[in-house]
This record gives C-alpha cells, sequence and structure tokens, in this order.
C-alpha cells in the first residue's frame, strides 16, 4: 500500500528507506546517490532526502536541473538527473556553515517529512545523518520509514558505530534489510588483484553476527570518487572500470528489491542471512 506522509497530500511513497550508518566518512551519501541512480536505470521513479543539516552533501553529487519551489504551504523537490531531492543545501549559501541548536535543526526534518509533495515515488532514500540523536530518532518515529540499509567499511571501529544504529532501529521496531560493504578492496587492474585496503570481511560478518542479508561490496574506486566530485553518473560512463562498479549498484537495487518484496509479503518479514561470492 502506497505511504503518504502527511493528511490530504498527493504524495503517495510506496517505500521509504533510511540509509543510515551511525558514524560519517563511510560513504553513505555517495551509496544513497548510485543506489538512487540504479533504481532509476531499473524502472523505478526515485526521491532523495537529504537529512544531514550540518554537512548535506547530495547536491554536490546530484547536481539540479531544477531548483525546488515553494507552491502554497508545500516545498516542491527539486529535479537531479530525474531524481526528486530535497537538501538543506538548497536553502543555505555554498561556504555557510549550519549553526543551529538540535531542537531547530529537528524543526527542518520535521518540515522535509510533513512539508515535501514528493508526488508519486515507488522509493524514497533517506540520507541519514551519523549519530543516534534526536534527528535519527524523529526520522524514525514520523518517517514511515519501510526499512533500513546498514553501510560500513570493513574496519572494526566503523563497525561499533554501525551497531549504535542497528540497535536504535531495533528499538523503534524498524525492519534492517541488509548491510552494504564501502570501499570494501581496491581492484589492482595490472594484476587482476583485490586489494583489501581496509581489512576484509567485515561487513559480511556483521551480516552474519546479527542474522541479516549481506546486500553486497562497494568497492573503493577513484573513478567514483572523481564522478561524485564532479557531480557526475558512474551509469553514464563507457570505460570498464565505470561499467563494474555500476553493476554492483544495479546488484544492490536488485537485493534492495526483493528484501523490500519480503517486508510487503502478507507472510511477513524474516531474514536469512546469505553467503556472497
Amino acid at each position: 500500500m502506497p505511504l503518504t506522509m502527511y493528511q490530504d497530500s498527493p504524495t503517495k511513497i510506496k517505500h521509504i528507506i533510511a540509509i543510515a550508518a551511525g558514524k560519517g566518512g563511510v560513504g553513505k551519501s555517495s551509496v544513497t546517490v548510485n543506489l538512487a541512480l540504479a533504481l532509476q536505470k531499473q524502472g523505478f521513479s526515485v526521491g532523495i532526502m537529504d537529512t544531514d543539516i550540518y554537512g548535506p552533501s547530495i547536491r554536490k553529487m546530484l547536481p539540479e536541473d531544477r531548483l525546488p519551489k515553494q507552491k502554497g504551504a508545500r516545498l516542491i523537490p527539486a529535479l537531479s538527473n530525474g531524481i526528486r531531492t530535497i537538501s538543506m543545501a538548497y536553502f543555505r549559501k555554498e561556504q555557510e556553515a549550519s549553526v543551529v541548536r538540535a531542537p531547530i535543526a529537528n524543526g527542518m526534518i520535521s518540515q522535509f517529512i510533513n512539508g515535501v509533495d514528493w508526488g508519486n515515488l515507488d522509493y524514497l532514500l533517506i540520507d541519514f545523518p551519523p549519530g543516534t540523536g534526536d534527528i535519527q530518532l524523529t526520522l524514525c518515529q514520523k518517517a514511515n520509514l519501510t526499512g533500513a540499509i546498514m553501510v560500513t567499511t570493513p574496519q572494526e571501529v566503523a563497525l561499533l558505530d554501525v551497531r549504535k544504529a542497528m540497535n536504535l532501529f531495533h528499538q523503534v521496531n524498524i525492519p534492517i534489510l541488509g548491510i552494504v560493504e564501502n570501499m570494501s578492496y581496491y581492484y589492482h587492474a595490472p594484476t587482476k588483484e583485490k586489494i583489501y585496503i581496509f581489512g576484509k570481511g567485515g561487513g559480511e560478518r556483521l551480516a552474519r553476527e546479527n542474522g541479516f542479508p549481506f546486500l553486497g561490496a562497494i568497492p573503493l574506486a577513484p573513478t567514483l570518487c572523481h564522478v561524485g566530485d564532479l557531480g557526475q553518473s558512474i551509469f553514464a560512463l563507457p570505460d570498464l572500470e565505470s561499467q563494474q562498479i555500476a553493476l554492483a549498484f544495479l546488484q544492490l537495487a536488485t537485493q534492495l528489491t526483493s528484501h523490500v518484496a519480503l517486508v510487503d509479503s502478507p507472510k511477513g518479514f524474516e531474514l536469512i542471512w546469505k553467503e556472497m561470492n
């Protein structure tokens, strides 16, 4: 059944997915943008809500073709490469620091939840800010989430914070759809070798320990960083490395849609961890 984010709204969103990590620096926003592009490639209508009030980065990676605008009491999201997007980055100067106390930031997030006309969407991806504070709790309680994807890097220090974020979702009864390991390895083309710079298998181990699916591993690739900095799409590049990265995100999108189908199933939602090749 489509989800409405507020009463008497034309917005109909089938699935609202949290992309969370518990800490910064793991590439959560990059995963959000490229997962959105992959879902769009598969024929879904997609939106992104960037809820990092203090350090929004979605606009940099996904520049707008049309700015957001106000229609009555509602906001119409920006349009970025066919993806509807809302972010605090549209409402302040690029180099301006967001110096606001937590209650005001929480109010801004509530406005994003209640005051944006998304139209009809198959997926709304919410790029969660790092941490487990007021903003994250507001999103969990008010955004009508279908479930959450947890993003980590392989090293243990990242896994510690992801476990805390997973506990938050557990406390508010939001299903975790699976674990994504970002910056998993560097592919050394001359030797065709995978080099595990930050350690190996942390995301898979976290998934196994908690009984969640391991949704996939995203390589550490200079090309992915470069296109993000330029606001380009990895899916538009013809070289082999870009195509391999794009394939990883397409596989992630397929994993997401299959597990969301389990959430929608009248039989309920039971996650079984699977060994990934």
